[in-house]
């Protein structure tokens, strides 16, 4: 794409002209500093490692002695190399079926070359792995300057799969295991993959120095590999050069190629000034670690101020990337601790709050709904965990925090024990569980509000598509809504599935066809391109009326304005209310402006429940797991209900079928659709439902000239 394109697309939402002219100017420079780096390219990959004048004139011997012998800085309490023993000793203790799968997947891993890949499973690389191939399509990626790779190829490759291979961070779980079993089998391989990558892949050619994020997000990963063997046999002098080497390209890469951009910056710079900060914190023998350190940690606290909004959310319209950014923010925080670096209350404050909104959004099964994009992405992965499974983070705040609230489960995850150390297993063990549970609770900055009782649960999405208008995770899925009740899951946002490998599916997962809310003649709420995956428009604008919260009732009106730009405009209204004590939501569609509309009232069911109609007014979904139900009635519609096929993506790359309950109707505006959610316990019966209809009917909502008018084909 010409600059005069990115510029454009750029330029979604409102951006002033004096950044225009700073972004323009900045871009241009970008562009010489590209010129620069490419004739270079050869002499900076034969470069050693710079080391700062005290350690320039130490022989590869003494370098490795000092090494060895250090006692600061200080990674992670759990990795620090005079308390391996203790961690490996609590991690069997604490975690015996969680080890006994490490040791698992470090032999898969040494022994077979095998691994799991975000959502698809355990995917085979061969006795030689070639880093350049991807690992669903078959597909090389070429070795070409980093900036010329075309990451959306059309061939069913995908830059995000090869990326998660490349990030290395299964090299992390054959260092753990090496911590446990004192194994030559996993710690000789992790320098054999760490050789075979270095040779396959030149400092700046491939798609793997092609992002800068990669870059840093690997170089968190070799940090703790590098913690892990440090004082290991495996590491000799010659390792060690090329160790440091190693981390010292990624380092000076990530600086000459910042993802940073006057009109916005999001979770790619973040990760970015992420990495940059921990090289510099963990390797101060490098030439230019005080400066990575520097600027790593005053960038860093920049952009939480730009990038969580007040009330805790990140501001990238999406739950994923939420848990993405509070790891790079939190594991970040504790590094700068434990090596004595001040970050001050108001920062730390805002931390506490992305993590209340983590404990806020969680459904009463423990698990996040997953609003807008999730590319399953971690920092430092220990743990396997699928997409939803944000709430080992409230386990890390609990510790951190000394806040009971945030303990949700008695035991303490593996993270609490390898990133704060036996201390913190203490602490966690300390804190009492309190039974306060989590309430409804508006946040009005992210546009999430959450109406919950007891076991019931409901989320309803004002959000915007993010990025302060120029949206790249978001979805179209304003108004649309998240129900769980009985502790199972019913309705459920689709997740995201994947990005560039088929763009025709990603155009589908983020559509307003696959929420939950009401799609009008067949459009989007805001406008998408199928070829261009990470833009998305700024129509919908969606705004909070109101918002009530009693013990006795919850209630929401909002609306959006991404149906006023069709040739006959509509604004679609919908309010929600909750009452608490006879357990069920009224959901009510309100449309105004001109003209007749084809209207599709969709509500998007989990994949695990069982869906059936009733007289072409009612759904029945069936967890018959627990034998919970849920039941949705149109108290207007008496046809034009069907289920269409859907599917639900918890985890990048992996989808499974489910369906769409769907009422279709031709009408004139205004138009108002009304509709009961009920849920029932498995010991309940259709009983407890008429009770809930006959007094449902018994209530007069709406005159019945506003139900004349608004029905009337």
């Amino acid at each position: 794409m010409s600059l005069v394109g990115k510029m454009k697309r750029a330029l979604r939402g409102e951006v002033d002209a004096r950044t225009v002219a700073r972004e323009a100017l900045r871009r241009s420079r970008v562009a010489l500093r590209q010129r620069r780096e490419r004739a270079m390219l050869d002499e900076l990959e034969a470069r050693p490692a710079r080391l700062s004048s005290e350690f320039a004139h130490l022989s590869a011997s003494d370098l490795l002695a000092h090494f060895r012998e250090r006692r600061a800085p200080v990674f992670f309490p759990g990795f620090n190399a005079d308390a391996l023993e203790s961690t490996a000793d609590s991690q069997r203790k604490l975690f015996p079926a969680g080890t006994e799968k490490l040791l698992e997947q470090a032999r898969r891993i040494a022994i077979e070359h095998r691994w799991t890949v975000l959502g698809y499973g355990e995917k085979s690389f061969g006795h030689e792995i070639d880093w350049q191939r991807d690992p669903l399509s078959g597909q090389k990626w070429p070795l070409d300057y980093h900036c010329d790779i075309k990451l959306a190829r059309n061939d069913g490759s995908d830059a995000r799969v090869l990326w998660e291979v490349n990030r290395l961070s299964h090299l992390i779980t054959l260092g753990r295991a090496y911590t446990l079993m004192k194994d030559a089998l996993f710690g000789d391989e992790v320098f054999a993959q760490l050789e075979s990558w270095r040779v396959q892949n030149p400092l700046g050619r491939g798609a793997n120095w092609a992002c800068a994020m990669e870059v840093a997000l690997r170089a968190t990963n070799l940090l703790a590999v590098f913690e892990l063997f440090r004082r290991a046999p495996q590491l000799d002098e010659t390792r060690l050069l090329a160790f440091l080497k190693m981390l010292d390209q990624h380092g000076a890469h990530i600086r000459r190629n910042l993802e940073f951009s006057y009109i916005s910056t999001s979770n790619h710079y973040l990760s970015d000034v992420v990495g940059l900060l921990w090289l510099g914190v963990m390797l101060p023998e490098l030439q230019a670690a005080n400066e990575w350190r520097t600027f790593g940690l005053r960038e860093l606290l920049a952009e939480m101020d730009k990038q969580v909004l007040a009330d805790g959310a990140d501001f990238e319209a999406s739950t994923g990337y939420h848990r993405l950014v509070l790891e790079l923010f939190l594991y970040s925080f504790l590094l700068c601790r434990v090596n004595g670096i001040e970050i001050g209350n108001k920062h730390w404050d805002k931390l506490r709050a992305m993590l209340e909104y983590v404990r806020a959004y969680l459904r009463p099964d423990g698990r996040a709904p997953l609003v807008g994009d999730t590319d399953s992405g971690r920092v430092l992965p220990l743990v396997e965990r699928s997409g939803d499974d944000h709430a080992y983070m409230l386990a890390l705040g609990a510790v951190v925090f000394k806040e009971p609230r945030f303990k949700l489960e008695p035991a303490p995850p593996e993270e609490v024990l390898w990133l704060l150390g036996q201390e913190g297993i203490g602490d966690y063990e300390r804190l009492a569980m309190t039974n306060e549970h989590a309430s409804s609770q508006a946040f009005a900055d992210a546009g999430t509000y959450i109406m919950r009782d007891d076991d019931l649960y409901l989320l309803f999405n004002a959000s915007g598509n993010g990025l302060n208008g120029r949206g790249s995770h978001g979805h179209n899925d304003a108004l649309s809504l998240e129900v769980s009740a009985c502790g199972s899951s019913f309705i459920v946002d689709p997740g995201t599935f994947v990005y560039t490998s088929n763009l025709r599916e990603r155009h589908l997962f983020r559509s307003t066809s696959y929420h939950s809310t009401v799609e009008v003649d067949e459009a989007e709420q805001n406008s998408t391109d199928e070829q261009t995956p990470f833009v998305i428009g700024n129509e919908a604008q969606p705004r909070v009326l109101r918002w009530e919260s009693t013990r006795e009732r919850d209630r929401i009106v909002a609306e959006h304005e991404g149906y006023r730009r069709l040739s006959a405009p509509v604004t679609h209204r919908r309010s929600v209310e909750f009452h608490k004590r006879e357990r069920y939501w009224i959901v009510e569609d309100m449309f105004t402006g001109e003209g007749a509309h084809d209207f599709r009232f969709r509500f998007h069911f989990a994949d695990r429940v069982e869906t059936s109609v009733r007289n072409d007014v009612c759904v029945r979904a069936l967890d018959k797991t627990s034998g919970a139900q849920l039941f949705i009635l149109s108290l207007d519609f008496a046809e034009g209900l069907v289920l269409e096929p859907r599917f639900v993506s918890r985890d990048y790359g992996a989808k499974s079928p489910s369906v769409a309950a769907c009422w279709k109707r031709h009408a004139s505006v205004p138009l108002l659709a009304r509709w009961a959610i009920v849920p029932l316990r498995a010991d309940e019966d259709d009983a407890a439902l008429t009770k809930i209809v006959e007094r449902l009917q018994n209530k007069t909502l709406t005159t019945d000239a506003q139900r004349r008018g608004g029905n009337r084909e």
